[in-house]
């Protein structure tokens, strides 16, 4: 990475604080959008491939599970928020619950594989055996980086 990467990632940082000081005093509390739904849709869209690719790889055990992972638990938060931000009445208790039941959990089980993908990696084999065969399996944590090896067991946890 270059070197001067971080420190502009950093000043960004800094400069968006007062920036959005600003923003909290001028901006109007109601504002009329165009393309409300596109943005919206686009958004969801967006929320989607984020997760499908998260899906995609897991299943695979592909290199960038823990990107995608991060990518998509921001886009379920982003969406929280502004959902809980932008509703009144009933539709604002409907974002309550759909935030503490679906999204917000959704967000912390990409958390959890951004953190611990060794882990996440690990029960998904051991789901997907048990899954395949019938049987209860337990899965060899392999030493060093090595991947996990499935291991089949017959005898109840």
């Amino acid at each position: 990475m270059r070197r001067w990467v971080p420190p502009l990632l950093a000043l960004i940082a800094l400069a968006l604080i007062p920036w959005a000081l600003w923003l909290a005093t001028v901006l109007p509390s109601h504002e009329v959008a165009e393309h409300w739904d596109l943005a919206w849709a686009g958004f969801d869209l967006m929320l989607a491939a984020a997760l499908l690719a998260t899906a995609v790889s897991a299943w695979r055990r592909a290199p960038f599970l823990q990107a995608w992972a991060a990518s998509a638990g921001t886009l379920v938060v982003v969406d929280a928020w502004f959902d809980l931000l932008t509703s009144s009445g009933r539709e604002l208790t409907y974002a309550i619950v759909l935030a503490v039941v679906a999204e917000l959990p959704l967000a912390l089980v990409c958390l959890w594989i951004v953190i611990d993908s060794e882990t996440f990696a690990r029960r998904l084999a051991s789901w997907r055996s048990s899954s395949s065969s019938g049987l209860p399996a337990t899965v060899a944590t392999s030493p060093g980086a090595e991947p996990a090896t499935p291991t089949r067991s017959s005898s109840p946890r």
